[in-house]
């Protein structure tokens, strides 16, 4: 399955089988116990907004309602001042022509030749946001191309987090492994919106708070 291997035909890491079952049982859970989701549709529908310009919010303003709640972790350490924000809206200028072209792009479509541009990228909004930050501000601004993570979903898949601007080939790895999910999770649930945020949810779930066996 293209995505799913590299260049030697070698699997690069599991894929967890994740099934079309343990989407439902994870997206139960999830609207159980985690308030956050609300967070996460506002700051859908404001990106979308900003991008058309029918807000007076920026699209910075948007990205930044769902790092404050789902990225809270990182700005405990991190100050989210004027001058952090102000580095967003740079990442968010330097690389538009990259972005607008990704927001309508899905996962399924993605092949090698994307390596070097979505790593580059990846790596310029993780040495301001982080690892994980960096994956959920690009999933907000292209939310059928990028997969959503954390630390403990990267480890549960082998891909456990070095340090921010270290990380670009990691997420790489992911993005391929998402796709084969994709691929063959597709089929099966072909009501689903998207995919990536229902396997997120799972890999949330399952992972990160050990809610699924």
């Amino acid at each position: 399955m293209r995505g799913a291997f590299g260049d030697s035909g070698e699997m690069m890491v599991s894929d967890h089988r994740v099934t079309a079952a343990g989407l439902q049982a994870a997206r139960v859970a999830f609207e159980a116990d985690e308030p956050r989701d609300l967070f996460y549709r506002a700051a859908t529908e404001l990106v979308d907004l900003a991008l058309r310009g029918a807000t007076s919010l920026t699209v910075a303003e948007a990205v930044a309602v769902l790092l404050q709640t789902w990225n809270k972790a990182y700005y405990q350490y991190h100050k989210f001042d004027n001058a952090h924000f102000a580095s967003v809206e740079k990442l968010l200028v330097q690389h538009r022509a990259e972005l607008l072209s990704w927001r309508h792009q899905t996962i399924n479509n993605v092949s090698g030749e994307d390596r070097t541009a979505m790593s580059t990228v990846f790596r310029a909004f993780e040495l301001v946001l982080g690892p994980v930050g960096a994956a959920k501000a690009l999933h907000l601004l292209a939310p059928q191309l990028f997969p959503l993570w954390d630390r403990a979903i990267a480890k549960a898949y082998g891909l456990a987090l070095g340090t921010a601007g270290s990380n670009g080939n990691r997420y790489w790895k992911f993005l391929l492994i998402v796709q084969h999910q994709c691929s063959r999770l597709a089929p099966q649930d072909a009501a689903c919106e998207n995919l990536l945020k229902s396997i997120d949810e799972y890999n949330y779930c399952k992972h990160t708070k050990g809610w699924l066996p």
